[in-house]
């Protein structure tokens, strides 16, 4: 798997100015370590956001940007900055970075973490600032050991340097920053719920309001971005709202650039950084090469497990929250899988469905039991023994499941592939119901909103 900018499309050359997150990679895949990091201006953004910026211009900027949060949610970063309390006198605030990637498909912010740690560390460093944030600590995938180590030595390392601790770069502001490896939980993925694990509690999301803003982290203001969010701020800061703007491809609603990569059975899976507003085909075609040799593509979902899938026809729809929406789904984290014609979308749902029943923190009785409910059905369309009405009633799950319906994103973002599978390839789910004999009764009856 390719964890780099590099594939076929390496003609395209990666530099400070088109490529703000991966022009500092190294070509051998190893981590960019601190004075490597220095000497590709590293910390060249916190210098001027430490001396030449007032706080208040930092979230501003950031704000001015459009820069929207890279976790799938795709929430304005200047918006939520602006959300932290204004009062001088509460000095005690966190920041919180969300590395805890498990995401099915999804493995970008990992290319980050191992090859780039400094970047991570310089953003939440310029946030902190902003913020007023004396403490931060990044809430780490724990089988992202790799990462694990990386950060930990980048961490040491800028301590030395003094660009982390106490009175960081003759500021007299304080900042300190810890990893803390979480117990591999998808529902950390939540922000509520990473807060509640990170204070030694269930991982449970957490009823908003209050938001984290007003009540965080021991009851403290608090600040959740992404990594890759993160990472997008030391080149904002350095280089300006106007250059950051203009990386994104014409039609596009949202700025800057994002990682985008391909899974499945294509020639060149892989990672890139690409301007919002690349079609899907560019990136299936030219960047993933296509599909290998003897597969055709059936399917493809456009940023992760939790989003809906589209049809090859869907291709030409640009890679940005409003182009994936005009085609009926979202953009996710950007990372889009390819679903070759040997698939069985019964099967493939299944084993969706079974690891969102899995991870599902239990809180709410539609996510609790809706889900297993779903994997009952589908194990039993996958083995020819459905009943009449089974169909139906996934429907009627993917209803009751929906947006606004649970606790938190958790069972919408499981049923959403759910639904636009049955949607598209109907005739796969109605081949697994056995024929009834007469006189028999479906096991499960269909439900029907609004009855």
């Amino acid at each position: 798997m390719t964890l780099t900018s590099f594939g076929p499309a390496n003609r395209i050359a990666r530099s400070a100015e088109t490529h703000p997150l991966t022009w500092r990679l190294r070509d051998d895949g190893e981590p960019v370590w601190l004075d490597e990091y220095q000497a590709k201006d590293g910390y060249a953004a916190a210098r001027k956001a430490f001396a030449d910026m007032a706080q208040d211009d930092i979230v501003q900027t950031v704000k001015d940007a459009g820069l929207k949060g890279r976790g799938g949610a795709g929430f304005p970063t200047g918006v939520k900055w602006g959300l932290m309390p204004k009062d001088e006198s509460m000095n005690i605030r966190y920041l919180l970075c969300n590395a805890d990637e498990m995401e099915p498909n999804t493995w970008k912010d990992r290319m980050l973490m191992e090859q780039l740690p400094h970047l991570l560390i310089e953003g939440m460093l310029i946030s902190a600032r902003a913020l007023k944030t004396y403490r931060g600590y990044i809430f780490l995938r724990g089988e992202y050991t790799t990462a694990a180590v990386h950060l930990r030595r980048a961490v040491e390392e800028a301590k030395a340097a003094g660009l982390l601790g106490k009175n960081i770069l003759g500021s007299g502001f304080d900042f300190e920053l810890f990893v803390h490896t979480g117990a591999g939980r998808y529902i950390c993925g939540e922000e509520t719920a990473l807060i509640n694990s990170l204070e030694g509690r269930r991982a449970n999301p957490r009823s908003k309001p209050p938001f984290p803003a007003a009540v965080g982290v021991w009851g403290k203001p608090t600040c959740v971005n992404n990594v890759e969010t993160l990472c997008n701020v030391p080149a904002i800061i350095g280089n300006g709202v106007d250059w950051y703007k203009s990386l994104a491809r014409e039609g596009s609603e949202d700025h800057g650039t994002k990682l985008m990569g391909f899974s499945g059975k294509v020639k060149n899976p892989g990672l890139w950084e690409l301007p919002f507003g690349v079609t899907a085909r560019e990136l299936f075609e030219d960047y993933a090469g296509g599909m290998r040799d003897g597969f055709k593509l059936k399917c493809w979902q456009p940023g992760g497990a939790g989003t809906g899938f589209l049809l090859p026809e869907h291709l030409d729809a640009q890679m940005y929250a409003g182009g994936i929406g005009k085609v009926g789904t979202r953009m996710g984290t950007g990372l889009a899988m390819a679903v070759d014609d040997s698939v069985n979308m019964v099967s493939l749902l299944r084993n969706m469905e079974q690891f969102f029943a899995r991870e599902s923190c239990g809180f709410c009785t539609p996510c609790r039991d809706g889900l297993p409910w779903s994997v009952k059905l589908l194990m039993a369309l996958e083995k020819g023994e459905g009943q009449p009405g089974d169909i139906e009633t996934l429907l009627g799950l993917v209803g009751f499941l929906g947006p606004g319906k649970t606790f938190c994103a958790h069972a919408p973002g499981a049923v959403e592939p759910l639904g636009s599978a049955i949607k598209y390839f109907r005739p796969e789910f109605e081949a697994g119901i056995a024929q009834a004999k007469p006189g028999a009764v479906p096991l499960a009856h269909p439900i029907v909103i609004g009855a």
